[in-house]
């Protein structure tokens, strides 16, 4: 396992985090992925760290909150060996302050997690979607008493778009408030939105990625070929709308070279998949979940070797996609492509 910066912080994680989004089980859409209790999650936390993993992230939605206290109580009596990182903002109930990043919000969510999680900090505190309604002055503000306060030691966002994220870097800056330092986005290879505007962000901006899903909501097991249906027990019976959209031809075809790749290394079509995105740039972490020890196993597969480059350029081809406005009508323009060298 090899150890990360994230962004341009101080803060160092490992380059496979666990996931606890399969903890708990209550819940519907954020408790369809998994109903892992405390017994067994402490067997896959051991797994996890005797693996060099270091990072634990989780959310206060996962689960209606089973999963922050379940990963609280696998974690006790380990709990200065890790790093917690779990997520706010998005609702957990029906009511007018159930949702959102207000002051009040922030403050109760964060002491609600601190209990379910049964620990006096977090590591890496992330907003789980961007909140028009409050002032962003109002919320690093908020996050800046907890880190004085000691009750997180990190911020970071998630699921932000380019323009969110910059201007609150640039609010940050302007006020002195501690800036975001890591992003969890969503990354795979039938999804590469990313690098068109958030990667360049992020390089600029020493901000970290931390990729959720990135076996594609599932779709890059191995388990969804070409005119297979979708196996029994899949999430993607009753999670498919929810998550990212794919084509399916650009899906079964990215899977073909997976399994051509899979063949040629000896490895499995999720190591090959999770190992393409571990050398991708700004990426500081990539999040893995595992609902039982056998797929746990397989993930951790993905780290100590490399793919060669022509494997990697064989990924590359068969997982681009078209660029977006305004990136298309520049992208065969050579004095374009001076002015903004790629980053992959």
């Amino acid at each position: 396992m090899e150890y990360r910066r994230v962004g341009q912080s101080g803060l160092v994680v490992s380059e496979l985090s666990f996931g606890a989004g399969t903890f708990g089980g209550a819940g519907e859409l954020f408790g369809a992925w998994g109903d892992t209790g405390v017994e067994q999650a402490k067997t896959i936390v051991g797994l996890c760290m005797d693996a060099g993993i270091t990072l634990f992230d989780t959310a206060d939605v996962y689960s209606a909150g089973a999963s922050e206290e379940v990963l609280g109580a696998a974690l006790e009596g380990r709990r200065d060996d890790v790093l917690i990182s779990t997520k706010a903002s998005l609702p957990t109930g029906d009511g007018p302050f159930d949702a959102g990043s207000s002051r009040s919000r922030l403050i109760r969510a964060v002491e609600l997690a601190l209990r379910r999680l049964r620990t006096d900090r977090i590591d890496l505190f992330q907003l789980h979607a961007f909140d028009a309604r409050t002032p962003i002055d109002e919320v690093l503000g908020t996050l800046d008493l907890l880190q004085r306060q000691g009750k997180i030691r990190y911020t970071g966002v998630s699921n932000f778009s380019g323009w969110q994220l910059m201007k609150s870097l640039a609010i940050a800056e302007r006020q002195r408030f501690s800036r975001y330092v890591a992003h969890q986005v969503y990354y795979s290879l039938i999804g590469r939105d990313y690098e068109w505007e958030l990667m360049p962000l992020a390089a600029e901006e020493g901000v970290g990625a931390l990729v959720w899903s990135p076996l594609g909501w599932g779709r890059l097991t191995g388990k969804i070929r070409r005119g297979q249906p979708i196996p029994e027990g899949s999430r993607l019976h009753t999670t498919a709308a929810a998550g990212p959209p794919v084509d399916d031809d650009v899906l079964f075809s990215v899977v073909d070279v997976l399994a051509a790749i899979a063949e040629e290394t000896g490895r499995t079509i999720p190591q090959v998949a999770l190992n393409w995105l571990l050398r991708r740039p700004t990426v500081s972490s990539v999040i893995i979940g595992a609902r039982d020890e056998h797929q746990l196993r397989d993930n951790l597969g993905a780290v100590g070797w490399e793919l060669a480059p022509e494997q990697i350029a064989r990924l590359d081809v068969v997982s681009a996609a078209d660029a977006p406005y305004p990136y298309f009508p520049y992208r065969r323009q050579a004095a374009f492509a001076q002015l903004n060298p790629p980053l992959v």
